[in-house]
């Protein structure tokens, strides 16, 4: 689909430049040859051909042009019925500024990462929490609209293995350019065995000590962790340890990248909703990141 959007947008661009190069020349021309003396008569027939070719005609072909490549194009990107293999269904919410990914086939949620499998078309259902977001990730096709108590669905597919970068397109506040979105397209097989591990993925053991308390009492009133708690306003955290950042995109996700995350989320991204962590000390913050890194398939 980016491949179509992209050969649009360079035919739009070839044919400006030639439209700008013609103008010029006969601007170029008018202002140097010499005048010439005319009919009235002449001069209206001569202006009237000017409006007619350059004001109706060429831009009526050139809409036309535009429309039998570009209606195309943009067909390739709607949800419409195919024959075979259904594409993956994806739901995607946007939130301030962070994504949560849903696979509602599998019961999977993860955050600020979206894989999906190569060669295979994927209606991702896009919506919004909070305010208005735009899902866009511009190596796989356009951009769409994520509107609050709306669902919107773009269909997008990528021809090979790799990772994509996907990026917020609507201003959505402070932290809009920090809202990133993780794209990963893996084979049929580790798409299938990514799915798999994290299925019936679930947890039993806490953080050690004071550390599984503070957890409790305040991380999982907003985060879920399957098996040790339900919260649903934050990033789910199942499996937090396979993800490539945090604060999506902000910082990567290592031993140190999480330590400070916890300790500077505040000053890293500000603005976001989880609470300062001034008051719990450094040593139960450590453990907690050492329990965190634990969290994966």
């Amino acid at each position: 689909m980016a491949r179509q959007v992209a050969n649009v947008w360079w035919g739009m661009f070839a044919f400006a430049t030639l439209v700008l190069v013609a103008v010029s020349v006969l601007w170029v021309y008018a202002l140097a040859r010499k005048p010439r003396q005319t009919s009235e008569e002449h001069a209206i027939r001569l202006n009237r051909r000017w409006v007619i070719g350059g004001g109706i005609v060429l831009p009526s072909l050139s809409i036309i042009v535009l429309l039998i490549f570009g209606i195309p194009t943009g067909r390739s990107m709607l949800p419409l019925a195919v024959d075979g293999e259904q594409p993956l269904k994806v739901q995607v919410t946007g939130h301030q500024w962070w994504w949560e990914v849903h696979y509602p086939e599998s019961g999977v949620t993860t955050a600020n990462q979206l894989i999906i499998p190569a060669g295979r078309l994927i209606d991702v259902q896009v919506t919004s929490a909070d305010v208005i977001h735009s899902f866009w990730i511009p190596r796989l096709g356009g951009k769409m609209d994520m509107l609050p108590g709306r669902t919107n669905v773009i269909r997008i597919e990528a021809g090979h293995a790799g990772i994509f970068h996907g990026q917020c397109s609507e201003f959505c506040g402070l932290q809009h350019t920090r809202m990133k979105l993780h794209v990963e397209a893996r084979s049929v097989a580790d798409f299938d065995a990514w799915i798999a591990a994290r299925r019936t993925l679930a947890f039993e053991q806490r953080a050690p000590g004071q550390a599984g308390q503070v957890f409790d009492d305040r991380c999982g009133q907003c985060h879920r962790v399957a098996g040790i708690s339900d919260g649903d306003r934050a990033p789910d955290l199942t499996d937090l340890a396979t993800r490539p950042s945090l604060g999506a995109g902000v910082i990567e996700n290592d031993a140190e990248g999480l330590r400070r995350w916890l300790r500077e989320h505040k000053a890293l991204k500000f603005g976001n909703a989880m609470p300062a962590h001034d008051d719990i000390p450094p040593e139960t913050l450590d453990q907690i990141a050492a329990w965190l890194e634990t969290l994966a398939p």
